[in-house]
């Protein structure tokens, strides 16, 4: 019995050990075109979209993302609170391995918008910026690895 339990701790540290892995070789260079064949998933400008990420893990993601026509360079870092409630759980059609909650500074003097940044098993990253109020953005960024 005690050998038994033991294989089940090992086993689970290593899916866990290899599910931080997998969110380290997201770190790097992404971009890609804006997404969406309906008017109402495409408010407000940008277009394509580069993100580069400097730092993740499962507590969070910090980097800079960068649409043009929209945000200019701008720092992103998902909220702490976020990654520690139930929210760092949240998943959606497609399954995202994690997703990231954060704001991020937008160009156009309206403020910040709210991120979202969800990562894929097959290597590949969807931002979605949101914004309400007068000047209401919604947008979906398919984004690929730099070569």
């Amino acid at each position: 019995m005690l050998c038994y339990l033991g294989t089940v701790r090992l086993a689970t540290f290593l899916v866990a050990l290899a599910a931080c892995n997998d969110l380290r070789g997201f770190e790097g260079g992404w971009h890609g075109p804006r997404v969406g064949d309906v008017p109402v998933l495409t408010v407000g400008p940008g277009s394509d979209a580069q993100l580069a990420i400097d730092h993740i893990d499962r507590h969070g993601l910090a980097g800079e993302l960068t649409i043009a026509g929209l945000v200019d360079h701008a720092a992103f870092q998902s909220l702490a609170g976020a990654e520690a409630d139930v929210l760092s759980d949240m998943s959606f059609g497609g399954s995202p391995l994690r997703v990231y909650l954060g704001f991020v500074a937008i160009s156009d003097g309206g403020g910040e918008a709210f991120a979202l940044v969800a990562l894929y098993e097959d290597r590949r990253i969807e931002v979605r910026v949101l914004r309400g109020g007068t000047q209401p953005l919604y947008g979906i960024y398919a984004l690929a690895e730099d070569p």
